[in-house]
């Protein structure tokens, strides 16, 4: 079973910045696929970013590129998003999900059901 805690969401202006991380468990980490999706009220729960096994693969929606950027850390087991020049469009509970299908060829994948484990979720509010 692997675990995936988020952590880092809170309020913030618009302009403003805030950094998510997603600890995970399991032994072998550094194979999975690792992306953040997020939910905002009403609306179906959408890709923003993901990042692949080497961490050389990254993927962003059109919607956040140049703006936010996804890293890891695998000595850490830790996945991290550092969102800057925040809007308030971006405000939404942000999950983070878990491919653990081993290395993947290619982008990461956009699709929620490629991904088998995931958070809770954390609420991120940008106020205008």
């Amino acid at each position: 079973q692997v675990q995936v805690v988020e952590s880092g969401g809170g309020l913030v202006q618009a302009g403003g910045s805030l950094r998510l991380s997603c600890a995970t468990s399991g032994r072998t980490f550094s194979t999975y696929t690792m992306g953040w999706f997020r939910q905002a009220p009403g609306k179906e729960r959408e890709f923003v970013t993901a990042i692949g096994w080497s961490a050389g693969s990254t993927d962003y929606a059109d919607s956040v590129k140049g703006r936010f950027t996804i890293s890891r850390d695998n000595a850490k087991n830790t996945v991290y998003l550092q969102m800057n020049n925040l809007k308030p469009e971006d405000t939404a509970v942000y999950y983070c999900a878990a491919d653990t299908g081993g290395p993947r060829i290619g982008k990461p994948s956009r699709n929620l059901r490629t991904y088998d484990y995931w958070g809770q979720g954390n609420q991120v509010t940008v106020s205008s």
